[in-house]
């Protein structure tokens, strides 16, 4: 006879604490199968096979099985596409519901969208819960009940309706008894599923109170530790953002505004599925003349552009998956702008080897620094790349670091020259715009 279980569906949420749609789940009356799927429909389309956010989900899932093993479970892990996976649960058990947290990715609301379909037909409930934000879809709107586009009128009205009850957490430990008491298979291994480790530390999840306390002073410096780091915690929800938020709002209102912006721009994608698809918010900005040389886009790909700051920039990205958000912007106003390539371009580099990728707010990121985004930086705001390295990398401790070489002859020379980049990058985008 087939054990009846309901499943919580782990996705972008892997952690067991202040968990809402598993909160849910365990408390829905029958015993908890918690289910990871190592998606193929996501997996196969990484060229790069030692990909550390493969590794990183993969050390997570080995974390979280421990932590079931107290509990008397474990984790089920699959590898395979959703939809054959839950063929395979439905053979396997007595399904009387499967329970997730939402996610507002086009891909995965389609994903489940087919997965709701596939359990309507025997009649099995797919619940979805808020838990990666705060405020989701239409929670923060304006009077008129239309989305906010820009994001100081947003933030305010966000800190009008937030309150203890938004912000408290999910209890779980007290029905950690809940769990299906079951041995599970083992979880794929990285090779089986055709990665390699790389084996490099991962950022904390823990973020210091005295970094917090100083962060409007010390975060848009990458020479210095100034920022948390926890952009990967907060991707794959290794964090609670209930948790986060309470903590910011008592040390730091200018981190609190990036977890807003965070929130924003997920909104953002919501309201706007086109923007997650290839298209500029305003849409003139599709129109724009652009130059797309691909020698150039090689060079800046691999911080060869002979501006030190960008390319510190790209060179801590490839090495590392990370890079300094002030020096995001940097870098991705010199590609639209300075270099006039499709920042479509950019976004997809980022999205290649960013290890905090995520599309709303590498999206967000990008058409800001092109001006084609909502509360964009405007076209005629283009970065001296420069000025912004001497104002805020003045003892270069992060160009030396990553650009050792730049003051010696092997470094290359400028591929643009800055006065002459930014007057043509005003007459192109001056002219699309206009003729719109």
């Amino acid at each position: 006879m087939r054990p009846a279980v309901c499943i919580f569906w782990f996705r972008r949420d892997l952690r067991l604490e202040d968990n809402a749609g598993l909160y849910h789940a365990l408390n829905s009356g029958n015993p908890v199968l918690p289910l990871f799927i190592f998606d193929r429909n996501i997996l196969d389309l990484l060229e790069n096979k030692t990909d550390r956010r493969v590794e990183f989900i993969y050390e997570t899932l080995i974390t979280l099985h421990k932590q079931l093993n107290e509990w008397g479970s474990t984790l089920e892990v699959r590898y395979g596409r959703p939809d054959g996976v839950f063929h395979q649960l439905l053979a396997e058990y007595t399904i009387t519901g499967v329970y997730t947290n939402t996610d507002y990715e086009p891909y995965a609301t389609e994903r489940d969208g087919e997965i709701k379909k596939l359990l309507a037909a025997g009649d099995i409930p797919f619940y979805s819960y808020k838990d990666q934000v705060i405020f989701e879809k239409n929670e923060v709107q304006k009077d008129d009940g239309s989305p906010y586009t820009i994001f100081t009128p947003y933030s305010r009205k966000w800190k009008a309706l937030v309150n203890d009850l938004s912000l408290s957490s999910w209890p779980i430990k007290k029905y950690c008894n809940r769990f299906l008491p079951h041995p599970g298979g083992p979880i794929p291994s990285l090779a089986s599923m055709g990665f390699k480790k790389a084996g490099e530390p991962f950022p904390s999840a823990v973020i210091r109170t005295d970094l917090l306390k100083k962060y409007a002073q010390q975060r848009d410096y990458p020479g210095i530790h100034g920022t948390s780091h926890l952009g990967v915690h907060l991707r794959f929800g290794t964090v609670s953002i209930r948790a986060l938020a309470r903590k910011a709002s008592e040390a730091s209102d200018t981190f609190l505004n990036e977890l807003i912006w965070r929130e924003f721009y997920q909104m953002i994608l919501w309201q706007f599925p086109q923007v997650g698809k290839g298209k500029a918010f305003k849409p003139a900005y599709d129109h724009i003349q652009l130059r797309n040389n691909e020698n150039e886009f090689e060079k800046w790909c691999a911080g060869q552009t002979g501006y030190p700051l960008v390319d510190a920039g790209m060179r801590e990205l490839n090495a590392t998956g990370f890079m300094h958000n002030r020096v995001r912007m940097v870098v991705a106003s010199f590609l639209a702008k300075h270099l006039l390539i499709d920042w479509r371009w950019g976004e997809a580099w980022f999205a290649e080897k960013l290890l905090d990728f995520d599309l709303a707010a590498n999206n967000g990121g990008w058409q800001w620094a092109a001006g084609s985004g909502c509360d964009a930086a405007p076209y005629f705001r283009v970065f001296n790349p420069t000025l912004q390295a001497r104002k805020f990398d003045p003892d270069l401790r992060y160009i030396h670091h990553w650009v050792p070489e730049w003051a010696e002859h092997s470094y290359p020379r400028p591929i643009v020259e800055h006065e002459m980049a930014r007057k043509r990058a005003l007459e192109v985008y001056a002219k699309a715009v206009k003729e719109r």
